[in-house]
């Protein structure tokens, strides 16, 4: 484990270097898609993705939102969890992209990259 613990919300607004390394735009279906695919006789080699991604995990009872770092040798670790935020914009998140789950992991929407982008002072 990278960190000790997970940060909080708090720990991530002192993290510059994770706050401009958030990849806003990729969820984490593209983390979890396989290196290499094959299309007609070519082979094809996933472009390698570095930063951080914000996820909904929808394993248990109620879902939650954390943070991942992710290398680009593949390497992965979940570094926060964001218990702050509202559960409203959880549960809609999860229901708007509930044919996007994959192995438990959710994307985020509009409207949780909104409030983080506010509770980060990045908006």
């Amino acid at each position: 484990m990278f960190w000790e613990r997970l940060l909080t919300l708090e720990d991530l607004k002192k993290e510059p270097y994770c706050i401009q390394n958030i990849l806003w735009d990729i969820d984490p279906t593209e983390i979890m898609a396989p290196i290499l695919t094959i299309e007609g006789s070519e082979i094809l080699c996933k472009v390698p993705i570095k930063g951080y991604v914000f996820y909904i995990e929808t394993t248990w009872e109620k879902p939650e939102l954390f943070l991942m770092m992710h290398r680009s040798s593949g390497y992965a670790e979940t570094i926060a969890k964001i218990e702050e935020i509202p559960e409203d914009l959880i549960k809609e998140a999860v229901e708007e992209n509930k044919d996007k789950i994959k192995f438990g992991m959710c994307p985020i929407n509009e409207k949780i990259k909104l409030w983080l982008k506010r509770e980060l002072e990045l908006s």
